[in-house]
């Protein structure tokens, strides 16, 4: 365990800053939903279907799963409700009948489009944040 002396002050501050920056980005991204027309959970679904580790812009449930560390009927009930306000879309894999994807309705695309690119100076005042976080 370490001791109280073997804390550099200058990586408590760091850190300190880290936890403001992203306090203030979530703060931002919630403001930024709202304004879009979404709940911050609709938010962050939308952006992991746009935003699928492969690129496609669809996920499945278990992979939604996986990324938000939900589990499975939570992340199902999510997908309901975005796709009763007409935000999200089920389609079957043509490959294996087994596998539906989410993907963004147009009115979802527009409405995630709004909420994203309003948070562009957010992300990047993060990222700063971050890199000067390792430094």
């Amino acid at each position: 365990m370490a001791s109280a002396a073997s804390i550099k002050t200058s990586e408590v501050q760091r850190a300190a800053d880290f936890r403001v920056a992203l306090r203030a980005f979530l703060r931002q991204t919630e403001r930024s939903a709202q304004r879009a027309g979404l709940t911050p959970q609709r938010y962050l679904l939308m952006l992991l279907v746009k935003g699928a580790e492969d690129g496609s812009s669809r996920a499945t449930i278990s992979e939604l799963a996986k990324r938000l560390h939900l589990a499975q009927s939570t992340v199902t009930e999510l997908v309901n409700r975005a796709a009763t306000a007409g935000l999200v879309r089920r389609s079957a894999s043509t490959a294996d009948a087994r596998v539906v994807y989410v993907e963004l309705t147009d009115e979802g695309e527009e409405r995630f489009a709004a909420a994203f690119e309003a948070l562009l100076d957010e992300r990047r005042r993060l990222g700063k944040v971050v890199a000067e976080l390792s430094g």
